[in-house]
Formats: structure tokens, C-alpha cells, sequence
């Protein structure tokens, strides 16, 4: 009978810290660029508790885009949610000398296929984008941001927040390379630090599912307390959680719809890519 393997729970790290040219080390995870062509691109083995990972990735290849692709081998590999980010993390960190360069190179690359719709996730920011009511915004579990940037670039107000210091610190960067504004905030989800009806929308894109739903009832009761005009909210419907994305619960059109009545505002509920809800905050 098939075990999945124990993984490992690493502990926080910085995404800008130095490392050796081509290599990329935490914890369990050692992440190494080579110039010989690897089939598939990138090579995922364990050996024990140790996960190594072999790559052949350019520039070019560093994007978000890159995310379903390693999910699919993580996934077999029975890796943990922060075995999954630090591959990612090393991937990036691995192809690019210098650590603004390559996380430049990731967001460049990411931010022209969301805008130009090759991205898979591109149509769930164009949603977004279009359902946002208002010239400012408050973004909730912004990761790596985004989404926050496609607003700034187009001169929205925007706040973005998250509750990992280290994702903060990486997205400030990124919005002074960029040349970008955006503002952040490191906090929970459910506790913003800002006054009531402080921005017009706010945003909560695939968030929910990372919480459970006591969790997620308290976070779209502080988004209805921090927008003036409208919450916005995206989950993805997954017949299972995806574990190593840090996936906790599973949603269809109906859990969502419950999800938010339970507000008690006003609401609609929609399918694209996914599902909607978009709350009167009013």
C-alpha cells in the first residue's frame, strides 16, 4: 500500500536573503540550477526527509506560470505547503544572480502574461478588475501582489496586505523596481489595522479556502467593515483541497453562496474561472 511520505514544516524565510550563485538551500530543500538540459525542465526527488531539485530553467521560464507546473510535481512527491514555496522560492532565487534581479525578472514576466491574458490565472484578475467599484482598494492575502500592481499601474489607491512579513518585505521591493505604487500592511485577514469604510472595495481572492469557516466568516465580516461600496471575493472549486497550496476547504457555487449569507449583506454569486461573490457594503 502507497504511504505518502512525512514532510517536512519548515520554518520562515527570507526570499532576498544571499545565496551561492545557482543554489538555493532551507531546511529540507536544496534547489540547484544546472546548465545541462534537464527533461521536463525541472527534476523533484526525496531521499529520506531530504528534497532535492534539479532544474535547467532561464529567465524567460520565471514567471507564475510556473506554478501549476511544479503543483503537479510537488504534488506527487506528497511535499508540504512550505516545501512547495521554498521550490518555488529557489527556483527563482537559482536562475538570476543578485535577489532583486531575479524576483524583478519573475514579476516582469508574470505581470505581462496576467495583462496580456496567456496566464491561467489572467481572467480571474480581469474579474476582479472589472467588479472593482471605486478609486480605491484594500487587497486581502495579496501573496505575492499581483494583483495589487495590475490596480497600481492603472492609478488605483491600493493597500496591499498579507499576513507573512517575509511576502511584505518581497512585494515592497518588487514595487520600488517596478516603479510601481503600493501600499502594505502585515496583518491578519481578519484584523485589518485601518478605520472603518477606509476604501471603496475590497478584495479577497482565493483566500477563503486557505482558511476554515470560522476563520473565513470573520475575514468577510472585516472586509465588509473596511469597504464603503463593495467586497469582492474569488475561490477556486477543487474537488479537493490542494494541499500543497496550503488549501484547507473546498467550495462550490452553493458553499460560497452560504458562505457569504451568512453576513447578512446583500450579495451575488457567480461561476467564471471559479466562483464570485460580490457583497453590498453599504
Amino acid at each position: 500500500m502507497w504511504e505518502r511520505p512525512v514532510t517536512a514544516t519548515l520554518q520562515p524565510f527570507d526570499s532576498l536573503a544571499p545565496c551561492a550563485p545557482g543554489v538555493w538551500r532551507h531546511g529540507n530543500v536544496t534547489v540547484t540550477r544546472s546548465d545541462d538540459r534537464i527533461a521536463g525542465g525541472i527534476h523533484i526527488g526525496r531521499s529520506g526527509g531530504v528534497l532535492e531539485v534539479r532544474h535547467s530553467l532561464t529567465a524567460d521560464r520565471l514567471s507564475d506560470a510556473l506554478v501549476g507546473e511544479v503543483t503537479d510535481r510537488v504534488s506527487a512527491s506528497g511535499s508540504s505547503r512550505s516545501e512547495f514555496e521554498a521550490i518555488m522560492v529557489g527556483l527563482v532565487r537559482s536562475t538570476v544572480p543578485g535577489a532583486v534581479a531575479a524576483w524583478a525578472t519573475f514579476y516582469r514576466n508574470s505581470l505581462t502574461e496576467l495583462t496580456s491574458g496567456t496566464s491561467d490565472f489572467a481572467p480571474i484578475h480581469a474579474c476582479a478588475d472589472d467588479l472593482v467599484d471605486g478609486d480605491s482598494v484594500l487587497d486581502l492575502g495579496s501573496c505575492f501582489g499581483f494583483f495589487p500592481l495590475r490596480l497600481a499601474s492603472r492609478g488605483v489607491d491600493v493597500i496591499a496586505t498579507d499576513l507573512h512579513g517575509g511576502t511584505v518585505r518581497l512585494l515592497d521591493a518588487m514595487t520600488t523596481a517596478l516603479g510601481l505604487d503600493v501600499a502594505t500592511l502585515v496583518c491578519d485577514a481578519a484584523s485589518v489595522p485601518v478605520p472603518d469604510a477606509h476604501v471603496d472595495t475590497v478584495t479577497a481572492l482565493h483566500l477563503l479556502e486557505h482558511v476554515d469557516l470560522r476563520s473565513g466568516d470573520a475575514i468577510v465580516q472585516e472586509a465588509l467593515r473596511v469597504a464603503r461600496r463593495r467586497v469582492v471575493i474569488a475561490v477556486p472549486f477543487e474537488e479537493e483541497a490542494e494541499r500543497c497550496h496550503g488549501h484547507v476547504r473546498t467550495f462550490d457555487l452553493a458553499a460560497l453562496a452560504s458562505a457569504v449569507s451568512r453576513s447578512g449583506a446583500p450579495f451575488d454569486v457567480f461561476e467564471h474561472h471559479g466562483g464570485w461573490a460580490v457583497l453590498d457594503a453599504r
